[in-house]
């Protein structure tokens, strides 16, 4: 059975509880999360086989790690230790018109140092269909750039499909920092998560319309690319959001139904459509079928507390054919 294998950086995260603000709280929640470690998770759920990549230090935290990864089914035998500390974010949940906010605290983490060297690809890549990455490994350090863009053309080398979320945090790096280093690995990208604004802001086109005008032009500019995905979403308040997907392919631009629905956690949303899109390119659903997947699955996460989209491939499936339902019997 073929493999998809994500390479990220996994952290703690620590959440105010009661949409408390930081400045209040004397508890807070813990969860592990972050976005390629939320994409191995989604897909383990999903039934497919996926392997997680990461470095950690070794101590008891990291232990607790392995233990979260193991019992969502996700593998773990390639996960290198060594380093100094865990990444740790803090998030703020918002409500009504004040928006959630998150303070990082993931410089020097075991993570940001590790190198290219320390990984056995061949071993790593070996039977994988699909490799996840995302801008955010990086924005980082510099050996994460240099171990993204490494493990890009290693595992093109191999066949692999790649799949990449543009996934910019203005809180890591300046778009001017950002810009020439992702749109280095467009060439060799097959599956891209990018919206509007990364078009915009990080790739520079100067296009004047929609997502199918800046798709038209990703795709001249960078024909290697067989999916172009993102979400448009409408936000009502903090608490309530729409969402649709987009999916564009060999010339042509789908996209979801409308969603409307109240948030219990914002935080993974992007992951879990990705995790839905790869789902759906996996076993090569045809592309209408891919974007209402990718956006259910979406839906579904922001009802669920937590970095993860812990639900089946029945319940998204349920969600997109028959809409909310009130008790499930």
């Amino acid at each position: 059975m073929s493999k998809v294998v994500t390479l990220g950086e996994i952290m703690l995260r620590l959440s105010t509880e009661n949409n408390n603000r930081i400045i209040q709280s004397n508890g807070f929640r813990a969860d592990y999360g972050g976005g390629e470690a939320n994409v191995a998770v989604s897909l383990a759920n999903f039934g497919i086989k996926s392997e997680f990549v990461t470095k950690l230090p070794e101590n008891p935290l990291s232990e607790s790690i392995f233990r979260y990864l193991k019992a969502n089914g996700v593998g773990t035998e390639n996960i290198v230790l060594g380093g100094e500390r865990l990444g740790t974010y803090y998030l703020e949940v918002g409500t009504s018109v004040r928006a959630s906010s998150v303070i990082y605290d993931r410089k020097y983490s075991s993570f940001s140092t590790m190198d290219y060297e320390e990984l056995t690809l061949n071993k790593i890549l070996k039977d994988c269909k699909i490799l996840h990455l995302s801008g955010i490994t990086p924005a980082l350090s510099e050996s994460c750039r240099e171990l993204t863009e490494k493990i890009i053309k290693r595992a093109k080398e191999m066949g692999v499909l790649i799949s990449f979320d543009f996934n910019y945090r203005s809180k890591l790096w300046t778009l001017e920092e950002a810009s020439p280093v992702l749109t280095s690995y467009l060439p060799y990208i097959d599956i891209c998560f990018a919206g509007i604004l990364d078009g915009k802001n990080i790739m520079k086109l100067d296009v004047q319309g929609d997502v199918e005008d800046y798709y038209k032009e990703i795709m001249r500019k960078y024909p290697n690319i067989k999916y172009l995905m993102c979400t448009k979403r409408e936000t009502h308040s903090v608490d309530e959001n729409s969402l649709t997907g987009y999916l564009y392919k060999d010339g042509k631009l789908y996209h979801s139904k409308k969603y409307t629905f109240t948030i219990v956690d914002r935080v993974g949303g992007g992951d879990a459509f990705a995790a839905g899109a790869l789902y759906g390119i996996y076993y090569d659903l045809n592309p209408q079928n891919i974007v209402d997947f990718a956006t259910g699955a979406s839906v579904y996460k922001h009802t669920v507390r937590g970095d993860t989209n812990l639900v089946s491939v029945d319940e998204i499936e349920t969600l997109i054919n028959r809409g909310v339902q009130s008790v499930a019997r």
